[in-house]
């Protein structure tokens, strides 16, 4: 069940992403399952695939807002990495790991 204390044993910065929902609990909770929810997280995992350099660093920087703004570090972190990597970028490049590490976060999340 997805708790402050769940989110802070995942690595979440839970005081500052509730101080971002003006220290609303419920609403804060409610955000990070949105977030969680995110369907940039399939469009990141299908550009990857599709070596697709431009939307890799288009659904990476929307979920560097997202994921920022809830402070869901564990997913932030490689998210920023990524946006950085792919940002201007005209070729492929090589997004896998990070890719792979997102997706990894994400789940340990979706399963708290």
């Amino acid at each position: 069940m997805l708790t402050m204390d769940t989110l802070r044993a995942y690595g979440a910065n839970v005081e500052e992403g509730l101080a971002r929902c003006v220290n609303n609990e419920p609403f804060y909770l409610r955000m990070v399952g949105m977030v969680l929810a995110d369907d940039k997280f399939d469009k990141l995992k299908d550009a990857a695939a599709a070596k697709d350099t431009n939307a890799v660093f288009e659904a990476a920087h929307a979920l560097k807002g997202a994921t920022g703004n809830v402070s869901l570090t564990p997913i932030y972190e490689p998210v920023c990495k990524l946006t950085e990597l792919t940002r201007g970028q005209t070729g492929p490049v090589d997004v896998d790991a990070l890719v792979a590490e997102i997706l990894e976060k994400l789940e340990q999340a979706r399963k708290l």
